[in-house]
């Protein structure tokens, strides 16, 4: 999908249909965590609708290769993290060792590399 509606590539719509589950999972677990409680289920639930409009940003404008590498970093570090948190308040354990450093040194790398995105030029 595209701002003008139109299709577009698969990667897109990859991000836009990202968008919208990560978007759904942090409404879902916000109620959870305001019914249930749960300190991490609450974090999680904020970074997953935090990061949202990002995907759905990019999934919409499109952009160049650089920037949805990074987006898919993102996306990656966000499962990771939230999934690491998730697990410590369901399953009473993690859900592996060193997932959710490794899931935010994802998500600062993804946000680093959509800010290096801005400075690709494709080439000629």
């Amino acid at each position: 999908m595209s701002l003008t509606g139109q299709a577009s590539d698969g990667g897109s719509r990859v991000l836009v249909l990202a968008a919208g589950l990560v978007g759904a999972a942090g409404v879902v677990l916000s109620a959870t965590a305001a019914h249930r409680g749960g300190a991490f289920t609450g974090t999680a639930a904020n970074f997953l609708l935090v990061h949202a409009p990002a995907f759905l940003a990019i999934g919409l404008a499109g952009g160049n290769r650089c920037l949805k590498i990074a987006s898919l970093v993102l996306l990656a570090g966000l499962l990771l993290f939230c999934g690491d948190l998730l697990a410590r308040d369901f399953l009473g354990s993690r859900l592996f060792p060193m997932s959710a450093p490794i899931g935010g040194t994802l998500l600062i790398a993804g946000w680093v590399a959509i800010a290096v995105s801005a400075l690709w030029r494709p080439r000629p």
